[in-house]
């Protein structure tokens, strides 16, 4: 720990967070929208700020009127819309493991659905019609998961049972991974991919017309980790050739405005970026601040620093 750092721990800290019932050490005062509102209060006091969750960049921008801000934790495990608004002094934490569970079962669904034709059940189903038709196994699949982080291991684990061969896929090719450089080579023989990785500048349309026409006939795209990941008109026109499948959870554009392309696709199941938002997140969330606030309370660094300013 730097001696700045240090220095800077050792005053009482003011957090605010969404929350009326988290339990807070001493040396840590807890603010929230009753005790403390945003938009009526003098934020100058606040120096740990937890972003609310779904709050979008309305709830990041509060920081510019926070100039005693140390720690900005935003409570999601991407970070990428955040690191505009570090300043030199703050820290900026994410909440890597709270949607771990969420996240990965929403994938699940998302790709199990894919797989047997739940996009056709919700037409038949509204059109009165009884079509059964036989479509593909989700067991038996060849499965890359492309990403290494704490949901794609929860993942890996709740795709144990099944009968399937999962690949990783990483920058750095570690821990018995395949590097992403290689991915090429692997994507005609994917049955199933998984995107769970966050957006950069590396990553930023990682996915893109070359590597989809790639994909293998009737291969499922799932993306749970951030909308640019993919090239998003590249992905409407192979969906809208029938010849591979998608489920999505992100976008770009986010939110999906009325009329884009994507709402007509073919072969498409969208979730409006829900991954992390299920009754699952509360609990965990708390555990994760609670946690934060016992370690800056006595003067040592947070978990899950990604960024400093």
């Amino acid at each position: 720990m730097s001696y700045a750092y240090a220095m800077s721990m050792s005053i009482e800290h003011k957090a605010w967070t969404q929350w009326e019932d988290i339990e807070t050490p001493a040396g840590v005062v807890a603010l929230n929208p009753t005790n403390y509102p945003l938009d009526e209060s003098d934020l100058s006091q606040i120096t740990f700020y937890v972003a609310p969750y779904m709050g979008g960049r309305k709830a990041l921008e509060y920081t510019a009127s926070m100039p005693n801000l140390k720690i900005l934790q935003v409570p999601n495990a991407g970070f990428d819309d955040a690191l505009e608004f570090l300043r030199p002094g703050m820290i900026l934490c994410n909440a890597r493991g709270v949607h771990d569970a969420s996240t990965a079962e929403l994938a699940m669904a998302l790709a199990i659905s894919s797989r047997r034709g739940f996009y056709d059940f919700a037409r038949a189903q509204q059109a009165g019609k009884w079509e059964p038709k036989r479509y593909e196994s989700f067991n038996d699949s060849k499965i890359g998961i492309i990403g290494a982080g704490s949901i794609a291991h929860t993942l890996a684990d709740y795709l144990a049972p099944f009968d399937v061969e999962i690949s990783f896929f990483s920058r750095s090719g570690s821990d018995g991974s395949i590097k992403i450089s290689e991915l090429d080579s692997y994507l005609p023989q994917l049955d199933i991919i998984f995107l769970v990785l966050p957006l950069n500048a590396e990553s930023k349309h990682l996915i893109n017309s070359e590597r989809l026409k790639k994909m293998k006939d009737g291969a499922v795209l799932i993306n749970v980790g951030r909308g640019p990941i993919v090239d998003t008109d590249a992905l409407v026109t192979e969906l809208n050739s029938g010849r591979i499948f998608a489920g999505l959870d992100v976008t770009d554009p986010e939110p999906l405005p009325e009329g884009h392309p994507l709402w007509s696709a073919k072969n498409l199941i969208l979730s409006p970026h829900v991954g992390g938002n299920s009754t699952a997140f509360g609990s965990r969330a708390k555990k994760l601040i609670e946690r934060q606030m016992d370690l800056i309370s006595r003067g040592e660094e947070p978990e899950n620093i990604v960024a400093r300013g």
